[in-house]
């Protein structure tokens, strides 16, 4: 859903902060679920996923009237997860009330930090006392499944605020965590406040310890930490994500969304709102299709796979690749095993937690391009 009240200084996502186009949108995304119903084989679905943008900036009769359009050409699994990102400025009690009583049973709220400083500094659009009462309010009219987002590295922060906003995350009784680093990303507010001196550029070795501290501490009260960016309590785990990390399909709706055929091919859709509202309305799909190369589904398996706790399935590799590729594959592990940065656990690659921070350079060493 591309639209947002404000920019944040660090998003480099598209969206739009105007909402003239909200009903078009919204035409269009159920125009081109009905063009691609056919897409995905399982027609029993157990996630549905609203992102953005920010999702929340719609009307719960508008999320309800979107979860129908699904419904007329999909079925749901008994235990389906179907997930809405929030802001905390939108979870208001007329919202959740009304959200309660749709078939939304999970929550990610786009919280960042319970500091102030630091969400001045990101331009988000709520401030510290609705990061906190949107939570327990949200719990209040029964959405126990929640998520919030945090962003660790800023210059606003330092080690001491981190363990704070980590120990209010407990306090709240949250049973899942997204957190990230915040990166500087080009064309951003916040890369442009950096070229001007602005604010100085967050320091990857403080990123390094407060990431591994994050870990810890979440491990230390009883979160499984099963993605690099991920945490849960047991049976809190994303089902949306993943699947994406353990390669499934995956449809996308919306303009910049990605889809997935669970084998070779990859689409993703134009990131332009009056285009993508336009080639629906002449009942064209504005989306590109990219069939994947041997070479891109061995360095994609990496990438995604290295980033979890389930690792690499060793045997999946063998049946999916050819010799060629597998002695190379064999021969990079090797090496990487014996550095001490890859094992091997009941026939699955991982790279050892206290390298997860290297998780992405480890794995692009091994790509073959």
């Amino acid at each position: 859903m591309p639209f947002c009240k404000q920019k944040c200084s660090y998003c480099n996502f598209h969206f739009s902060t105007s909402l003239k186009l909200k009903e078009e949108m919204i035409s269009a995304i159920k125009k081109e679920i009905f063009l691609r119903k056919d897409e995905l084989e399982n027609k029993t679905l157990s996630s549905l996923y609203f992102g953005g943008g920010t999702p929340s900036i719609l009307s719960v009769d508008e999320i309800k009237s979107l979860i129908d359009e699904v419904l007329k050409y999909f079925d749901f699994e008994k235990n389906i997860e179907i997930t809405l990102e929030a802001n905390p400025d939108d979870l208001d009690k007329n919202f959740l009330k009304n959200l309660a009583q749709t078939e939304i049973n999970r929550l990610s709220i786009g919280t960042q930090s319970f500091f102030e400083e630091d969400l001045k500094l990101m331009n988000r659009a709520h401030n510290v006392s609705e990061a906190e009462s949107s939570i327990k309010r949200a719990q209040d009219f029964g959405f126990e499944n929640l998520s919030i987002d945090l962003i660790y590295g800023s210059p606003t922060s330092n080690l001491q605020i981190w363990k704070e906003n980590l120990q209010k995350t407990i306090e709240l009784q949250v049973p899942h965590v997204s957190s990230y680093a915040l990166t500087i990303e080009p064309k951003t507010a916040l890369n442009a406040w950096i070229k001007k001196n602005k604010i100085s550029k967050p320091e990857e070795s403080t990123q390094n310890k407060e990431f591994y501290y994050l870990s810890d501490f979440l491990k230390d009260h009883g979160f499984i930490h099963y993605e690099i960016s991920n945490f849960a309590k047991k049976d809190f785990e994303s089902k949306h994500n993943s699947a994406y990390w353990k390669y499934k399909e995956y449809l996308g709706i919306g303009p910049s969304a990605h889809s997935y055929n669970g084998r070779n091919q990859r689409s993703w859709n134009v990131a332009n709102n009056t285009k993508y509202i336009k080639n629906l309305a002449e009942n064209i799909l504005p989306k590109e299709t990219e069939i994947l190369t041997e070479k891109d589904q061995y360095n994609e398996m990496l990438m995604i796979g290295l980033r979890t706790i389930w690792g690499v399935d060793l045997e999946k590799m063998n049946e999916k690749f050819s010799d060629e590729i597998l002695e190379t594959f064999n021969k990079d592990v090797q090496a990487k095993i014996e550095e001490g940065i890859l094992i091997i656990e009941k026939n699955h690659l991982k790279i050892p937690e206290k390298h997860w921070f290297l998780a992405d350079g480890i794995a692009s060493d091994l790509f073959i391009v």
